[in-house]
């Protein structure tokens, strides 16, 4: 196994090992966020479904940091799932605050977030552990589901760490992708964290460069002939109209059956098309097989009849 390790290690390319060096910026792997939204969209649903309080996860932040700063940054105040994944021969840390774990088991035990959260720092119950290791198999199948549109991979739990000297994945000096990930749950936010090693993403790193906007610009012919049949399938109104009057109310007001209005219109008066009060076509007005038909002459320049209606005043 270190032979094959020294050997991977000298094939991989000059830039390659500087981006590992200096950290690769998430930016570059935008897949990551679409993972990671649908990780926090798939705990939701699956709290719903153990505890009657309403519960939601949400992406908080994604960044590359020091594996030693992520962790100097919970210290004494976490408790860790270590999960080895197979596909990329590395681990991952999944990390839950006490708070997190704290109001999570107020709400899966019939708790309402009435009571005040105790204010003094204490260790977790053996309890409290067990039910976290349970959240963390949750989290791990949520996490192993999201990145299926990337690798098909397992994330295996191995074991629960309450001391950060036990969590050791890589060098701490080294960078890690970290993601902060919030659950509201009894009108309280509580945290929990997502650390991969970059190293471990160096076989899906081409995948995670995947831009889904730029696929989604890609069209698909099926789709868009279906489009195209079912506008095609809309039904509109259209009306002629020979002649436009303007009428003042005590004219309306006047109006009798029976009475006839002298149109200024003849046979060579053109017909003006509309839909929708949108003036379309200029026709012209003829017969056939005994009812009236247009014959379209010319499209409507709008701007030139614009201008022609303001002069006409």
């Amino acid at each position: 196994m270190s032979e094959l390790h020294a050997k991977n290690s000298i094939l991989r390319s000059g830039p390659e090992r500087l981006l590992d060096a200096a950290g690769v910026s998430v930016d570059r792997m935008p897949m990551l966020h679409v993972i990671f939204d649908r990780m926090a969209a798939q705990c939701s649903e699956n709290l719903r479904q153990l505890s009657a309080a309403p519960a939601f996860f949400s992406v908080d932040a994604i960044g590359t940091k020091r594996i030693g700063d992520v962790l100097d940054a919970y210290e004494g105040n976490v408790v860790i799932g270590i999960f080895h994944v197979q596909a990329w021969d590395s681990r991952i840390l999944i990390g839950l605050d006490h708070n997190f774990v704290f109001a999570l088991a107020e709400a899966l035990f019939g708790g309402d977030g009435g009571e005040t959260p105790t204010a003094e720092k204490r260790q977790l119950s053996n309890l409290e552990i067990r039910l976290a290791q349970k959240t963390f198999e949750l989290l791990g199948n949520a996490l192993q589901g999201s990145f299926a549109t990337v690798c098909d991979t397992q994330f295996k739990l191995e074991r629960v760490e309450t001391r950060l000297d036990f969590a050791v994945i890589a060098p701490r000096n080294t960078f890690g992708v970290n993601a902060k990930i919030k659950l509201r749950i009894l009108g309280r936010s509580n945290e929990m964290f997502v650390l991969i090693p970059q190293t471990a993403l160096n076989s899906v790193r081409q995948h995670l460069g995947r831009d889904l906007s730029a696929d989604m610009s890609v069209r698909d012919p099926r789709w868009t002939k279906q489009i195209k049949t079912e506008i095609g399938r809309t039904e509109v109104a259209v009306r002629g109209v020979i002649e436009e009057r303007q009428f003042v109310l005590a004219d309306i007001a006047s109006l009798k059956v029976g009475q006839v209005f002298a149109l200024q219109a003849t046979t060579k008066t053109r017909v003006k098309l509309e839909c929708n009060a949108q003036s379309l076509f200029w026709c012209n007005l003829g017969q056939a097989d005994g009812v009236y038909v247009l014959r379209i002459d010319e499209f409507m320049n709008q701007q030139q009849e614009f201008i022609d209606d303001v002069l006409s005043h």
